[in-house]
C-alpha cells in the first residue's frame, strides 16, 4: 500500500525521535492505514561494532518499537498496547546494509479487535527478520504485544488510577 502525505510526515518524524534514531536505522515506508512499515539499517560508523559488523543493540532497537507503533495506531485510543517480551537471535553477522518488513493483515486486527471483546487482554507473538538485499537472513526478532481494551473512563486501569489534585500556586512579584 503507497504512503500518504501523513504517514510520508510520521515516517519524517519517526526518523528524528531520538531514540530510534539512536539506532542508526530508517524507517521507508509507512503504508496509508500503518499495516506495513519498512525499515532499513546500514552499516556505518554509527552501527558498526568493534569487529566491523552491526552492532547487535541496532538491529534488536531498529525493529523493538514498530510492532506496538502499527497496533497503536490501527487500534486507535481507546485501546492500550505494550511491548511484553523479546528475544533475537543473531544468525549471521550484519556485514552490509539490513532491511526488516512488518505487516499486519486486516483479518489480524479484526482478530485482535473480536479477541478483545471476550478477553481483558491479550498477548501475540510477531517474528520479524533482519535480510540483506538478497534475502538472508542476518537475525531474527520474536516480539511478544500486549494490548487490551482502556476501561470506560479511559483510564488504564480502574483498580490503579493515581488521582493528582491540582494545587494553586500563587507567585508574589518581588518589587
Amino acid at each position: 500500500m503507497k504512503e500518504s502525505w501523513k504517514t510520508r510526515v510520521v515516517r519524517f518524524g519517526f526518523n528524528l525521535f531520538p531514540a530510534f534514531r539512536g539506532t542508526g536505522a530508517r524507517v521507508l515506508h509507512i503504508a496509508e492505514d500503518y499495516s506495513e512499515i519498512r525499515i532499513k539499517l546500514p552499516l556505518n560508523w554509527r552501527t558498526r561494532n568493534y569487529v566491523g559488523t552491526i552492532f547487535g543493540g541496532s538491529m534488536y532497537g531498529a525493529v523493538d518499537p514498530v510492532y506496538m507503533f502499527m497496533f497503536l495506531k490501527m487500534l486507535g485510543n481507546d485501546y492500550i498496547v505494550w511491548d511484553k517480551a523479546a528475544s533475537i537471535r543473531f544468525k549471521k553477522p550484519g556485514k552490509n546494509t539490513l532491511y526488516a518488513s512488518f505487516k499486519i493483515t486486516g483479518e489480524e486486527l479484526d482478530e485482535v479487535k473480536r479477541t478483545l471483546e471476550e478477553k481483558r487482554s491479550i498477548d501475540r507473538v510477531y517474528n520479524v527478520e533482519l535480510v540483506d538485499e538478497n534475502g538472508t537472513v542476518h537475525a531474527a526478532v520474536e516480539k511478544t504485544i500486549y494490548m487490551r481494551k482502556k476501561d470506560r473512563e479511559g483510564s488504564p486501569s480502574s483498580g490503579n488510577v493515581v488521582s493528582l489534585a491540582k494545587s494553586e500556586s500563587k507567585f508574589q512579584k518581588s518589587e
